[in-house]
């Protein structure tokens, strides 16, 4: 029954990213089909016109040409029946002097003196639209309100005194006009059914991937690492992604069985001696409650990625890129883990050097903004400048985030809201003190003490929302004993303060 569940889900995860990159892709292809039918009915008619208007011109200047270099009527005449016929008009050319006359179109003929009564009718109350109009030569846009049909005419006067009449008919582009909006109707039609093929096939190739990287992360959080990654051979962040979880798993795995073993033969050497014993069982579940939290986070990030919060390639590089980065602190923790009794010993040597300490805590807050919003708290840090410190900003970062990880399970309303206040302040002899203030109530003098012992919980049960791992504020004191820096906790109004510090750089 489980199995079916999680497999509806699968199902329903890579339907929603296939649905939105379906849906992308129809408004995509519709915006562009309707916004071609607009240009075509606003800027078709208009350039076609345009068009035969320069077409009549330069059968004019041909045409008066041919008779300049006296051309023989007969191939004057297949010249006009080729242009008739090429351009879809009729031409009329009448010399009154000589009687000749030629037309391209006979039907045309009768109507002739009436179309030229009216393409030269010049009063206020003239009819049509004057296209072009020089000393020879007029091009008019006229009705026929019989036919209902629309010419543009040109009547011109040839060098040797005959008339030129050429009428083209605009009804074909109207036709022309509405078989092209029916073809792009039409291609839209087929764009839309080609797009869901493609966004099969698109989301597929990511999608897929995701989910196998979601499943496995999932499992590692419950610390099985039987399932690999098989990577598609494409070289993308994504196999990237895919083959680094898989050493991670590797490395996960090999480390938690060298804890097992260790634990065993740790086992064997105080077995009558419970109090350790004791201490023993609760390390390693505080080892592998350790591990859970940057697990989940990957886990957090990879269902970003399958639910396409955001679909373009840099947002989804700075997420494979995010998964990757806590890849990598997850392995340096575990074994950082299982130095903690060097630390305690003094026995590690760090990592020093110059960094920020403003912008380690901003980073840290982003991390946990999820957690914050999920408590409903209200967190304050007003410091903007950089403040530069000389440690190892790893260990420093484990210091911060278990002071505000602390902070933000064990926060409790006082006076109807939650609140964590973050300050660092610049105190004598170079050092900076860096406090976390978290609303609730104080420890009483046994608590305060008891807090730094390793596997030491105010609550003992494992509640996630109150309950810590026991070695958190115990690391943060292997870190300060280490430097001989101060460290500790303060009883406030209304909650409680931690506090270290920091040699300044």
């Amino acid at each position: 029954m489980k199995l079916k569940e999680k497999m509806n889900k699968k199902i329903q995860k890579t339907k929603s990213v296939r649905l939105k990159l379906f849906l992308s892709l129809c408004i995509v292809i519709v915006l562009t089909i309707i916004f071609l039918i607009i240009i075509n009915n606003i800027v078709l008619e208009a350039f076609y016109t345009y068009n035969k208007k320069d077409i009549e011109k330069n059968l004019y200047e041909q045409i008066n040409e041919m008779y300049n270099n006296n051309e023989t009527i007969e191939n004057i005449r297949e010249f006009i029946k080729e242009q008739s016929t090429k351009n879809n008009l009729d031409i009329f050319i009448k010399n009154e002097q000589t009687g000749d006359f030629i037309a391209s179109n006979q039907v045309r003929v009768n109507n002739l003196d009436g179309m030229k009564k009216t393409i030269t009718f010049n009063d206020k109350n003239k009819i049509g639209e004057v296209l072009h109009k020089s000393q020879n030569v007029i091009i008019k846009m006229l009705k026929d309100y019989e036919s209902e049909r629309i010419y543009i005419v040109m009547l011109a006067t040839l060098d040797n005194g005959a008339e030129l009449f050429v009428v083209t008919p605009i009804s074909a582009i109207k036709d022309s006009l509405r078989v092209s909006n029916q073809i792009l109707v039409f291609v839209g039609i087929i764009s839309v059914l080609v797009s869901a093929v493609i966004a099969l096939v698109v989301s597929k190739h990511f999608s897929d991937p995701i989910l196998d990287l979601n499943g496995i992360a999932k499992k590692m959080t419950n610390l099985d690492f039987s399932q690999k990654y098989i990577p598609r051979n494409n070289d993308d962040e994504l196999d990237e992604l895919g083959k680094r979880i898989n050493i991670l798993s590797d490395t996960l795995e090999h480390t938690i069985t060298e804890l097992k073993a260790n634990n065993n033969e740790l086992e064997r050497d105080i077995k009558e001696k419970s109090k350790i014993d004791e201490m023993r069982t609760q390390f390693i579940s505080d080892v592998s409650h350790e591990l859970k939290t940057p697990i989940a986070l990957i886990q957090g990030y990879a269902e970003g990625l399958i639910e396409n919060v955001n679909d373009d390639d840099e947002s989804r590089k700075f997420y494979a890129e995010v998964i990757l980065d806590e890849a990598d602190k997850m392995d340096k923790l575990v074994k950082q883990l299982l130095e903690l009794m060097k630390l305690e010993y003094g026995k590690r040597e760090f990592d020093n050097k110059k960094f920020d300490i403003v912008s380690l805590i901003q980073e840290d807050i982003r991390k946990c903004d999820v957690m914050i919003k999920e408590q409903n708290i209200d967190i304050s840090f007003e410091n903007k400048d950089p403040i530069n410190v000389f440690a190892d900003d790893f260990y420093i970062e484990q210091v911060v985030t278990n002071y505000l990880t602390n902070a933000i399970k064990y926060s409790s309303e006082v006076n109807g809201k939650r609140a964590i206040v973050i300050d660092v302040v610049e105190i004598p002899n170079d050092f900076v003190r860096v406090s976390v203030y978290n609303t609730g109530k104080n420890f009483s003098d046994d608590e305060m003490k008891a807090i730094w012992g390793r596997f030491y919980k105010v609550d003992s049960s494992r509640n996630r929302e109150n309950g810590g791992t026991g070695i958190g504020l115990s690391f943060v004191k292997a870190v300060m004993n280490n430097y001989k820096n101060k460290y500790g906790v303060k009883n406030k109004n209304n909650g409680v303060e931690f506090y270290f510090e920091l040699k300044k750089a």
